[in-house]
């Protein structure tokens, strides 16, 4: 008799409707089942805390930042493209990051739902910059400096990458752009919530400023944990993002990498993410297991 029979066989002597106890067997299957639905519901939380994103970047309208984003990132490969230095499809670095990519992506949704909707898009450029970034919108570029001269691992790559989208999925440009052209410009709150655009068309012409953007220290620690959380999940080891750094740190010393110019590297940071590990570890483990 399967458990489910089981299950609907009255006990005996037992009133019309009083069911048998569910054998030990279906009792340990519901035990199971509990348990892996427990743990389904605890991994699809945030497992790192980053707070709600800032009220600052609804001054902005994101379609227009999006869009901006796009036009920018066609002339950054249209140029590319013309130096000979845009990675073909079927190039074997290229072909790396997007297996990365497609394994970061499904978890991107939950830190901004807008996510689902955007066309990302994954591109290698031939350069000696230590460099990669990830505009509005999921436009990601990668310079082959960053790989090869920090000989990076995929799971480092994947720390990169998850930290750039990050900074995309919190909105951070948004919130920067918000903010500096607020201050220069003198425009109060109550004003833009009154319909005021100039704002809007700050970000319509936002152009070059997205790829020499400067990030706060708030900002970076929030890409930092929610990046390492999305690798973690995508199936990257969660101790690489601190090999990351020290090849970072180690990079600074001979220079100043253009990464290293909108993302200063620090001590900090790897003390940050090393108290992090353990709330991502089980994360990597499950889809290691996959």
């Amino acid at each position: 008799m399967c458990f489910i029979c089981n299950l609907k066989t009255p006990a005996a002597g037992a009133p019309p409707g009083v069911l048998a106890d569910p054998s030990p067997r279906w009792q340990a299957r519901r035990a199971f089942l509990l348990a892996a639905g427990a743990s389904a519901a605890g991994s699809a939380l945030a497992q790192v805390d980053v707070g709600s994103s800032s009220g600052w970047r609804k001054l902005v309208p994101a379609e227009t930042l999006e869009t901006s984003a796009r036009q920018q990132f066609t002339q950054v490969l249209a140029e590319a493209r013309a130096k000979g230095a845009l990675a073909p499809d079927g190039h074997p670095q290229l072909q790396r990051l997007q297996t990365i990519a497609q394994k970061l992506i499904p978890h991107t949704a939950q830190w901004n739902p807008r996510s689902r909707d955007w066309k990302w898009q994954v591109s290698l450029i031939g350069s000696k910059q230590i460099n990669a970034w990830c505009m509005p919108g999921g436009k990601i570029a990668f310079y082959t400096g960053i790989l090869d001269q920090l000989k990076l691992t995929d799971d480092e790559a994947a720390m990169i990458m998850g930290h750039e989208m990050a900074h995309a999925l919190r909105e951070h440009a948004r919130e920067r752009l918000a903010k500096s052209q607020a201050t220069s410009i003198g425009l109060s709150i109550a004003s833009q919530l009154l319909g005021l655009g100039s704002l809007g068309d700050a970000a319509a012409n936002l152009g070059t400023q997205l790829l020499t953007l400067k990030y706060s220290r708030d900002d970076e620690t929030e890409a930092d944990l929610v990046g390492l959380e999305i690798a973690a999940r995508g199936g990257y080891k969660p101790e690489a993002s601190v090999s990351l750094w020290q090849k970072m740190q180690a990079a600074s010393s001979n220079g100043s990498p253009s990464f290293l110019s909108t993302h200063p590297s620090g001590a900090n940071r790897i003390l940050e993410l090393e108290a992090n590990l353990p709330k991502v570890q089980h994360l990597y483990e499950q889809a290691a297991k996959g």
